[in-house]
């Protein structure tokens, strides 16, 4: 049999080094990630936009432990999240998930509760089923649609979503903060389909709590907050555009909420204002809360629009952390604020 042409067998060499080195240099900046993550996760900052479980290089092997260490971060400014919703990548960085867990928990969705020593309250470490899971509109028979990312270029605050968090009726009532349960951001549909999907932000729950502790500090009960509309899907969402949603919305996104407060219980905003009068005048009390968390916690800047009636749970108010300051007032009550 006749020997390659020396060309030839240069050529293939050479291919043979660059696809080695090609794989060298993937695995080492992949590993390299994994680290960046883990360091600014464990900071309290980590931005994991892109990664997914296929991103992890092999699992080290790690020391023995008998419990999930929390850091501080995870509690929020507020102190008062209960919560933290993760990609495979931020579950590696939490010390001794995978000692305790193992490294199927890094790749399958699920609700993991630490107990912390200092009180015997829980916390909820929730992998999150990746982006990349969703096959058109339709995640495992929940219709979610298409986001804005998928359709058009958007902004990096328009950037698809990491993952969802599972919703089932077993996980519904859990405890995100001391207001809010996992269930009040759930779309409101297909109310007869399990599980359900959420893309929830830690921010957005985290400054919801700062503004009911600043309101309960100015003299406003705020024993119950109400999220009329939390997470939206983008399909329940288009539906809505032109009747008061945005083809935009925050709440695609998982960073915006509506809520009212409902003190007494009665399923309609509290006359907040004390003037008798139950008007878009008593969101201004909302308003005023939100400037002074925003001012104290510039990184939780966002929207804030607020609404009169459009329904018996009476005016409302829109909040968000989108990252950058916007302000809208809907109906005669009119004076713009940025």
């Amino acid at each position: 049999m006749q020997s390659p042409a020396p060309w030839r067998a240069r050529l293939w060499a050479w291919v043979r080094r660059s696809l080695f080195a090609s794989a060298l240099v993937v695995g080492l900046v992949a590993a390299a990630k994994v680290a960046v993550v883990a360091r600014d996760f464990l900071a309290g900052g980590a931005n994991t936009s892109g990664m997914g479980p296929n991103d992890l290089p092999p699992v080290p092997d790690l020391p023995a432990v008998s419990s999930v260490t929390l850091p501080d971060s995870l509690f929020g400014r507020s102190g008062a999240l209960r919560f933290r919703a993760l990609t495979a990548a931020e579950a590696l960085a939490i010390p001794g998930f995978v000692q305790v867990y193992g490294e199927r928990a890094l790749h399958t969705p699920g609700v993991h509760l630490v107990t912390r020593p200092q009180d015997s309250s829980t916390f909820a470490l929730i992998v999150q089923r990746p982006f990349g899971a969703k096959r058109g509109e339709v995640l495992n028979g929940y219709r979610l649609g298409r986001w804005p990312a998928e359709r058009w270029i958007m902004s990096r605050n328009y950037f698809n979503p990491d993952g969802f968090v599972e919703v089932t009726p077993d996980n519904a009532g859990l405890q995100l903060s001391k207001h809010f349960r996992l269930g009040d951001f759930v779309t409101h549909d297909q109310r007869t389909t399990w599980p359900k999907y959420v893309v929830l932000e830690e921010k957005l729950i985290d400054k919801l709590e700062l503004v009911v502790a600043d309101l309960n500090a100015h003299g406003i009960p705020t024993g119950h907050v109400v999220v009329l509309s939390g997470f939206r899907a983008p399909y329940y969402n288009d539906r809505g555009v032109g009747e008061g949603m945005a083809r935009a919305s925050r709440h695609q996104f998982g960073d915006a909420a509506d809520i009212i407060i409902d003190d007494d219980g009665n399923g309609r905003m509290d006359d907040l204002n004390r003037d008798g009068v139950l008007d878009v005048r008593d969101t201004a009390l909302i308003t005023a809360a939100i400037a002074r968390v925003e001012r104290a916690h510039p990184e939780l800047a966002g929207g804030l629009g607020t609404y009169q009636a459009t329904g018996p749970s009476g005016p409302f108010a829109h909040i968000d952390v989108r990252g950058t300051s916007a302000r809208w007032e809907s109906g005669w009550w009119r004076r713009r604020t940025r």
